[in-house]
């Protein structure tokens, strides 16, 4: 009991009420046996992890790094042989110089399809930024501008897939179908890999040549397994998020099929340099020390995620996922319906950051987005949302999407200190 009144005086200092902290260990005493399940997970993916690296024989020497040309960088190398084999493929290109997870994709997508070839999004509307690469939204040196169109198949009302609109939908220029494994900005359920692997093998049963790419941000090491396992020609995403483990301060990857690698390389550097060009500059270390703890960091992320599902679902909100279903992301959704909830939430978030705690996030016209977003962000890597974050778009239905935590101590000051903020504001009563 002394131990719990340090603590409860430390939440105190946070300017945390004994109401607010004491429904919070309400909720907490009821979630132990699904966090000993995500420790499960945790133990299974941090050990494939490690096997990995030791398969490829990752020494002191891979630390080291190189500048200028990148030729013969040996850590670089096998730090692509270590994700291709954490992700059951053929080839991956992990480099510093993909600057973003919108990035990878974009480059994933613009260096396999040709002019007259379609795009094919099953999974309904793809993430807003997105809407640029793929031309949705005209943009300088979009795929339409090069004669690559796009088609997509919204889900059903109940979160299912439309077969027979996908079915129809998949004609002889259908060369690439991408799949979003996440919800983005929607509160649609996030896709799991065995549903992921149902629809790919659906799209393939009706086109076999047809390539498939998973969006995988925020799904990786959630799950045992990831989409590359189950049918995809290629996974994605950004390192900054769960593979970086919170220590990569930039980066994105591309794991899957051989040629899909290569064509992406070749479009990253140049046609006839591909990988064998990009010096990793010192940067190696972290990325193979953020992929040593990925396992763990994102176990500690979906916890933050159920607690604050658990949390607002008590309280009456819309969470999505619900505070009992399958976890396949470390995303949650929480819709307040209007934007002094979303704002009141992110300012929450922000106060409960290690760095710039002191700052109000307000919403802004942020590149790449149709409205006005606000982003609570006090991370060490800037943007990076592995580490606890928040941010939503400020328009109906107004929804904020709560993310990360690099320890769950953290996670759960934050959720805390976001529940404080909107009683504060008289949002909510506890």
């Amino acid at each position: 009991m002394g131990k719990m009144r340090e603590i409860d005086g430390i939440y105190k200092q946070f300017g945390i009420s004994e109401a607010v902290s004491r429904f919070g260990e309400e909720i907490l005493s009821s979630l132990r046996e699904r966090f000993r399940q995500i420790d499960e997970t945790a133990e299974y993916n941090q050990l494939k992890v490690i096997w990995a690296m030791q398969e490829a024989g990752v020494s002191e020497a891979c630390l080291l790094g190189t500048t200028g040309y990148g030729y013969n960088d040996l850590g670089r190398d096998t730090l692509e042989t270590v994700y291709a084999d954490v992700f059951r493929t053929e080839d991956a290109l992990v480099r510093p110089q993909i600057t973003c997870g919108t990035h990878a994709l974009a480059l994933a997508l613009m260096s396999n399809l040709r002019p007259g070839d379609e795009l094919l999004s099953p999974v309904g509307k793809p993430y807003d930024t997105l809407e640029e690469v793929i031309g949705i939204r005209p943009s300088r040196g979009s795929l339409a501008e090069y004669g690559i169109t796009y088609r997509q198949v919204d889900l059903l009302p109940e979160g299912g897939f439309d077969y027979e609109g996908i079915r129809a939908a998949i004609n002889g220029k259908t060369r690439l179908v991408t799949i979003q494994r996440s919800k983005g900005y929607q509160t649609r359920p996030t896709l799991s890999v065995a549903r992921i692997g149902e629809l790919i093998s659906f799209v393939k049963q009706i086109k076999p040549d047809v390539l498939v790419m998973v969006d995988n941000c925020y799904g990786e090491f959630v799950e045992t397994t990831e989409p590359s396992e189950a049918g995809a020609d290629m996974v994605v995403g950004s390192l900054i998020k769960n593979p970086g483990g919170g220590l990569a301060p930039i980066g994105g990857y591309i794991a899957g099929k051989r040629e899909c690698v290569e064509n992406a390389a070749c479009r990253l550097t140049s046609p006839g340099l591909a990988k064998e060009v990009g010096a990793s500059l010192g940067i190696l270390p972290a990325f193979y020390q953020g992929l040593f703890l990925a396992p763990t960091v994102t176990s500690s992320a979906l916890k933050g995620a159920i607690f604050a599902a658990n949390i607002y679902e008590k309280l009456g909100f819309a969470v999505v996922p619900d505070g009992s279903e399958s976890r396949h992301d470390i995303i949650q959704a929480v819709t307040f319906g209007s934007p002094e909830g979303v704002i009141a939430f992110c300012e929450g978030i922000q106060a409960a950051a290690p760095v710039d705690s002191f700052v109000k996030p307000e919403p802004w016209d942020m590149p790449g987005y149709d409205a006005k977003v606000i982003m609570a962000a006090g991370a060490f890597v800037s943007g990076s949302s592995i580490e606890l974050s928040a941010d939503g778009p400020i328009a109906p239905p107004y929804a904020v999407y709560f993310q990360g935590g690099l320890t769950f101590p953290h996670a759960k000051l934050g959720i805390l200190k976001s529940l404080q903020n909107l009683a504060d504001c008289g949002i909510v009563r506890i």
